[in-house]
């Protein structure tokens, strides 16, 4: 386009040098006007200076090869004319030609939006639609708009009938959300409540929720889980651990009543000796009642070996983290995790062995309130074929710490059954719970059985917990070698 714009103003120019047109009364007409041609070609080329720069030539040669003589007066404006006649011409194409580009892009990435949009929203669409969740969205009377396909499953209807009915009866607490208002306040939060489904049937529903303001007004948005499942597994495992702290307690007192029994039995042995008793039937129904009471009190604690098996300690240490590092910070307490992550699998109960490390930390936390100084630190170790997971704290330490282990002690803070039971736990599937002096505090000791992966399906408890927490072999087998004694 540029070598065709220069080619005609080169034409143009030896037409006006070489061609003399005469009107009549003898005046001659010149050919600058037919410069404005090739200005619309350049002006779809050229920038703006370089479209005055031709405007500039254009006009000199117009100037060059007119009739005109050229004088200060008629001449400068003259010249601003034509040069403002060019420029304009060129000006104006070259406006045109960006507008035009200007447009094509606009359109373009409108397109390349429109086309991103609906991918977005077909892989939202998709997403929604295979998630496992409860996905659904609601204007400000309750009234579903959207729901997938879970959602329907989830309160017993069938596939995309969900839609246009109310929530009200399967969600009745989402209907106490104040709808968003214009410029009012939002909620993005969850919350935990109970739901119905069609038939009738109670469910515990997790709901993640927020809402929102469009031109047609308010709307929530809402994902829901049936948690019913993980609400009784919790309560049976509580069930099951209190049941088994219950059994611990009941051995403890029996072991007393165990001890009194055999010392009331050793005072009748020695008065039927005598003989002076020996025709007494009261002194006689006395025995019956003793040897009574001794059977009663002689149960044996077997429930939680029974339960035991692989636990990877990695795991609920973290577990343990999430748990009670954030009231121990909140507590001003400087917690250090020293935890190898290559630890083996541990023989042993996890509800129970997660109940011994909340019972530690908690002591510790409580420990430490009144120092100035509290580091809590949290460290793991493999020795001897033992898992080994200490707790060492700066709380002052024990004044008396042989009087640690015994359930019912004078000054605990509590029942004094804390340490007492999760000592018992520990032995109950072979490992054992130790004290062991620290500076300027205390440190208990967690040691744990590693589990053999070749032996835990054939794995038969060999050693039963005596009331007292003692483990004790059965009729006929060794001596434990790695649940710890006192």
């Amino acid at each position: 386009m540029l070598i065709r714009a220069g080619a005609l103003i080169g034409l143009i120019a030896v037409a006006d040098w070489r061609i003399d047109i005469d009107v009549p009364f003898g005046v001659d007409v010149p050919l600058g006007f037919l410069y404005l041609f090739p200005m619309l070609l350049a002006g779809g080329a050229l920038s703006r200076w370089q479209i005055a720069g031709a405007a500039s030539v254009c006009t000199v040669l117009t100037e060059e090869f007119d009739t005109f003589k050229w004088s200060p007066l008629s001449g400068i404006p003259r010249d601003i004319l034509y040069f403002a006649a060019f420029f304009c011409m060129g000006l104006f194409v070259y406006e045109v030609g960006r507008s035009r580009r200007l447009a094509q892009a606009h359109v373009d990435q409108i397109e390349k939006e429109s086309e991103a949009r609906r991918d977005a929203e077909e892989q939202l669409k998709v997403l929604v639609e295979s998630s496992p969740l409860a996905v659904f969205a609601a204007d400000a009377e309750g009234v579903v708009l959207m729901a997938n396909e879970a959602a329907s499953r989830l309160f017993g209807l069938k596939t995309g009938t969900l839609s246009g009915r109310s929530i009200r009866p399967y969600l009745p607490a989402l209907l106490n959300v104040p709808p968003r208002k214009e410029r009012g306040q939002s909620f993005r939060t969850v919350m935990q409540c109970r739901g119905r489904r069609e038939d009738g049937e109670v469910f515990l529903a997790d709901i993640w929720f927020s809402t929102y303001q469009t031109s047609a007004g308010s709307r929530l948005a809402a994902m829901v889980m049936d948690t019913s499942e993980e609400l009784r597994t919790r309560e049976e495992s509580n069930l099951d651990q209190l049941l088994a702290g219950s059994k611990i307690l009941v051995g403890a007192v029996s072991h007393e009543i165990r001890n009194v029994c055999g010392a009331i039995a050793m005072v009748h042995e020695n008065l039927s000796r005598g003989g002076t008793l020996a025709a007494n039937k009261d002194f006689e129904a006395l025995g019956t009642l003793i040897l009574a009471l001794e059977k009663i009190a002689g149960m044996e604690l077997r429930e939680t070996a029974n339960q035991a098996s692989g636990v990877d300690v990695v795991s609920l240490l973290e577990e343990l983290r999430i748990v009670v590092e954030p009231s121990l910070r909140e507590d001003g307490v400087n917690v250090r995790w020293n935890t190898d992550v290559d630890l083996p699998a541990v023989w042993a109960d996890r509800q129970s062995l997660m109940q011994v490390f909340l019972n530690l930390v908690k002591n510790s936390s409580r420990a430490m309130r009144s120092r100035l100084t509290r580091e809590f630190v949290i460290s793991t170790g493999l020795e001897h074929g033992c898992v080994r997971v200490s707790f060492q704290d700066t709380g002052g330490g024990l004044a008396h710490p042989e009087q640690l282990f015994k359930p019912f002690q004078q000054g605990a803070q509590a029942t004094g059954l804390g340490l007492y039971l999760s000592r018992a736990f520990m032995r109950s599937f072979r490992g054992d719970l130790k004290y062991e002096p620290a500076e300027g505090g205390a440190c208990f000791t967690v040691e744990l059985t590693v589990a053999l992966p070749d032996s835990l399906d054939n794995y038969e408890p060999t050693y039963s917990h005596s009331a007292d927490g003692r483990s004790r072999p059965l009729p006929g087998e060794p001596e434990p070698s790695v649940a710890g004694r006192a």
